[in-house]
């Protein structure tokens, strides 16, 4: 195997497809991270932004039980978010969608953290057959996104609550300065390529799942007004200080990896991505720091010596979970590796729509399952 070709500033490498490097040998996502930084200065033009959105998000939910929606998973990011929304005065309603893979630390990280806040809290639960059936049928396929498929049932489900409820905000936890922002050959979700996945994959029919069309995602966003803030974004996000804070003040625990607060995700970042698709999404969060200098290159680049580690108890139980027999699970592993764009997708006609989108909403930051993180 060659050596890869890495990033002189952080530690992603050409085992991203679409990486680029400049005559100094930096990558574009490096480039993005400076763009991000631009448009979320963290000075007084800064704090001026931050203080104009929530006053925003206070005047829109004026005389509604809230004013805000927050997904919540009981990791680093969604707890300190219901924090932080508190801190700032605003009344958000928790919303965790339980998939069926809840780890019960991070289950316990939910209801420890809203009932200190004071923050109402509502368990979305997906039909168990149905979900299971849509995660085989993106294995079967071979992609190497099969965990953005919750992705886009969770902001769905966040979208059709914040309809119902009459909330016109939902804030979300990413932050391009801990987590970076993902290569779209890397993570792809659209409601065309997610239904032919499940056309061609699926035993059974979706009848509950909650899966909005792109005409459904337009009207929320063009015609409710429904916007997707990522809050963290506009203030300084420092890893370790956060998880310091919110152990203190939310009693929040680790639960021992990134992402690993649902069994599913870490089965998928820590045994299927690296082991079929030598993916190591490791990468995209310590560039991330590196960049937000919270780590040194020198230190990521020592951890990624060591490979993901993987917990052969949580891939049995995984497989089983799945209801995939070992034969049946070391097919899908030695099957040729597909992506989305061997199946039908919007990525097209979302290119296309993008400006429209930006110019309609004015300027507004769009979800980024359909625009920002998948449309460039």
């Amino acid at each position: 195997m060659e050596k890869p070709i890495i990033c002189t500033k952080c530690v992603s490498d050409n085992t991203i497809k679409d990486i680029v490097f400049d005559n100094q040998g930096v990558c574009n996502f490096c480039k993005l991270h400076d763009v991000f930084e631009a448009l979320h200065p963290l000075n007084e033009i800064g704090k001026h932004n931050l203080a104009k959105l929530i006053n925003q998000i206070k005047k829109k939910g004026k005389g509604h039980t809230y004013d805000c929606i927050i997904g919540v998973s009981g990791g680093r990011d969604s707890t300190y978010l219901l924090y932080v929304a508190k801190k700032f005065g605003l009344r958000p309603l928790a919303v965790h969608v339980d998939n069926g893979w809840n780890n019960e630390i991070a289950v316990s990280n939910i209801k420890v953290a809203t009932e200190i806040l004071g923050i109402d809290l509502y368990t979305f639960v997906l039909d168990w057959e149905e979900f299971k059936d849509l995660q085989r049928a993106f294995l079967k396929a071979g992609v190497n996104d099969a965990d953005a498929n919750f992705d886009y049932v969770a902001n769905s489900a966040l979208f059709r609550i914040a309809q119902k409820e009459k909330i016109k905000y939902i804030l979300n936890g990413h932050s391009f300065r801990t987590e970076g922002n993902n290569s779209k050959t890397w993570t792809y979700i659209d409601p065309r390529y997610l239904n032919d996945v499940y056309n061609q994959f699926g035993d059974n029919k979706i009848k509950t799942l909650p899966i909005m069309s792109l005409f459904e995602f337009l009207f929320f966003v063009l015609i409710k007004k429904i916007k997707e803030i990522r809050l963290l974004e506009y203030i300084e996000y420092d890893q370790q200080k956060v998880s310091e804070l919110i152990k203190k003040e939310l009693n929040w625990k680790y639960y021992g990896g990134h992402h690993h607060d649902n069994t599913y995700t870490q089965f998928f970042q820590s045994y299927y991505l690296p082991v079929k698709f030598n993916i190591d999404k490791r990468k995209n969060e310590y560039s991330a720091l590196i960049r937000s200098g919270q780590i040194t290159r020198e230190h990521a680049l020592e951890e990624l010596k060591t490979p993901y580690p993987i917990d052969n108890e949580i891939v049995k139980y995984a497989i089983k979970k799945l209801d995939f027999s070992e034969a049946e699970f070391e097919q899908i592993m030695n099957a040729p590796n597909k992506s989305f764009r061997d199946f039908k997708n919007f990525l097209g006609l979302i290119r296309i729509l993008k400006f429209p989108i930006k110019i309609a909403s004015k300027g507004n930051l769009v979800p980024k399952i359909l625009y920002e993180k998948y449309a460039k």
